[in-house]
């Protein structure tokens, strides 16, 4: 077999995106009375959302039922091969169940919808499927329709566009359920409380200092004081507090650098007179990212923090937000 030149196999992978999508672009049109119902029935049910399917349409369900719990509709993977082999046990009364096929004939699916149809009335069955005259979108109560002309595959064989078309339509419904139930983002960190997904959506500020030293001097405070302070504390910098306990500037490493480089006389400088007034601040209920997003913008590499009485209660460092994996 004779081997492809870059350019051959630049046009053959820009090939098959395009065909897969526009196979994604038509599902817009299937977007029908038929969709509408299955989100109003599913959000309107307090039972689950029990998605099966079988071969490449299994990995797709399992796919869309992470993306449904993690967004807040409760749901279950149901293999359908196993469904017809004592799972069928995990669905309840007030389920809805979404099988997922591109031909809708697969032996496994004739099997099974009869039997989930036994189960009783309440069980509804949506057709997430490719042949809309197939025999499960014949025997189901809704169809999400994912047809598409064909396969990205250059034989017509491989799932490939079809499978793309079932985990948008997947897509579609999730997030229109989200919108729906108006799941906020703090909804969302509830369940990824994990790594550094979940971090970005409930670590705080307060999480962040919680270990650091709080390095503080007084406005008179001697040029010595002051280099002692930000050494001890080992953060790169030191607030500086007025008399009657307020945050009136901060004294960086880098400030201290700058005066000792002018050549200025040092021994009667106070704090006072080195620090910068009117520093980068933020309270300490605020999310971490966003004390990264004030350091970044500003090109500083500490934020002074304020409790929810507007008082100095410490700073943060890019290397507390380093270390959470933030960034």
């Amino acid at each position: 077999m004779k081997a492809k030149n870059s350019l051959e196999i630049v046009r053959f992978a820009t090939d098959i995106i395009q065909t897969e999508t526009e196979a994604i672009s038509k599902l817009s049109s299937y977007i029908d009375d038929d969709f509408v119902s299955v989100c109003n029935l599913i959000f309107g049910k307090k039972g689950r959302v029990i998605i099966t399917g079988i071969g490449k349409s299994a990995i797709i369900a399992n796919k869309i039922t992470a993306t449904l719990n993690s967004t807040g509709t409760p749901s279950m993977f149901l293999h359908a091969a196993d469904a017809i082999h004592g799972d069928l046990g995990m669905i309840q009364s007030d389920d809805t169940v979404i099988c997922i096929s591109k031909s809708g004939n697969t032996p496994e699916i004739k099997v099974l919808i009869p039997l989930i149809r036994n189960l009783g009335k309440d069980t509804k069955i949506v057709a997430l499927v490719g042949n809309t005259g197939s025999f499960l979108a014949i025997n189901s109560d809704y169809i999400l329709n994912s047809t598409v002309e064909r396969e990205a595959c250059p034989m017509n064989l491989a799932p490939t566009s079809s499978t793309t078309a079932q985990l948008v339509m997947g897509d579609a419904l999730s997030m229109t359920l989200v919108y729906m139930r108006g799941f906020s983002s703090s909804d969302f960190a509830k369940v990824h409380p994990g790594g550094a997904l979940g971090k970005k959506l409930y670590l705080t500020v307060s999480d962040l200092i919680s270990k650091n030293m709080t390095p503080q001097v007084s406005l008179t405070a001697s040029i010595n004081e002051v280099i002692i302070e930000i050494s001890s504390k080992m953060l790169g910098a030191t607030a500086v507090i007025d008399n009657k306990g307020d945050l009136a500037g901060v004294i960086t490493d880098g400030d201290l650098r700058r005066m000792l480089q002018s050549g200025c006389e040092i021994s009667n400088l106070t704090a006072e007179n080195i620090m910068s007034k009117s520093p980068k601040h933020i309270n300490s209920t605020e999310l971490a990212v966003n004390a990264f997003s004030i350091m970044e913008s500003n090109k500083i590499t500490q934020l002074l923090v304020l409790d929810s009485s507007n008082k100095y209660c410490g700073i943060v460092h890019i290397h507390n937000v380093l270390q959470e994996g933030l960034i």
